[in-house]
């Protein structure tokens, strides 16, 4: 009886990890160009704590802190793009986890959308909803789960946000960031969790195997006009304005 429990249980086990490795529409990460980009990366070689440790920090650093168009796009669209927010950035750190074997979830929020000032300006600020769809991606090592949030700004636009406030040394609420240790914000992975907007965080949706379902269920809280407006101008000048910190300007 027991052993009939035990490998019942290990059966269990074994399901729930497939499923925090399986490839959807969102984590589409047999394409070519992150089955390329695996080959270049050589991430397979490493040990497990190296490989999350190198792919987190690619995603952090080589692909920029930016809007896209949309929350549910594609893995490939991120890497395609080159850069990302919370939810595209979790969307490809998810995918290129599962394609080396490292399992992992989506946890689902909203933050308040101050963090966004700075970013975001004038009438546009006002008229973006006060709640905007946040997530995280939890990783699964050592019997363990970590949350890493940290991956969603690159380095050099928080290092050059940082200049731009210097005298800011604890709490800080704008441009991406809601943190309460803006001279040195937990971003850095090491069997930790990472953290940039967490403070902004008002409500909490719970976990999810995948974003395909986390999408499915909850959307940003936009109208069509908002939405079109969103993706052909908004984004766009969202975009610049980062663009303009990470040049120092």
């Amino acid at each position: 009886m027991l052993l009939t429990q035990a490998i019942a249980f290990s059966q269990t086990n074994l399901e729930t990890m497939n499923n925090y490795l399986k490839e959807t529409e969102i984590l589409n990460y047999s394409s070519p160009s992150i089955k390329s980009l695996l080959e270049e990366k050589k991430w397979m070689e490493l040990d497990t704590i190296e490989r999350i440790k190198s792919i987190y920090n690619y995603v952090r650093d080589e692909v920029d802190f930016g809007y896209n168009v949309s929350d549910d796009i594609s893995a490939t669209q991120v890497l395609e793009d080159g850069y990302g927010q919370c939810n595209t950035k979790a969307t490809l750190l998810m995918a290129l986890l599962r394609a080396t074997k490292i399992p992992n979830r989506i946890h689902g929020f909203t933050i308040d959308k101050a963090l966004q000032k700075g970013a975001i300006s004038g009438i546009w600020h006002k008229l973006s909803p006060k709640n905007i769809l946040h997530s995280w991606v939890e990783v699964y090592v050592n019997e363990t789960w970590y949350f890493l949030e940290g991956v969603i700004l690159d380095k050099e636009y928080l290092t050059k946000l940082q200049a731009k406030n210097k005298d800011c040394k604890t709490a800080f609420c704008g441009y991406g960031v809601y943190t309460d240790n803006f001279e040195n914000p937990t971003i850095e992975w090491n069997l930790n969790n990472t953290f940039i907007q967490d403070k902004g965080i008002n409500q909490d949706f719970g976990l999810f195997d995948t974003p395909d379902e986390f999408y499915a269920r909850h959307q940003q809280k936009l109208g069509a006009f908002k939405r079109f407006v969103y993706r052909k101008i908004v984004r766009h000048r969202m975009n610049k304005n980062v663009e303009e910190i990470r040049n120092g300007r």
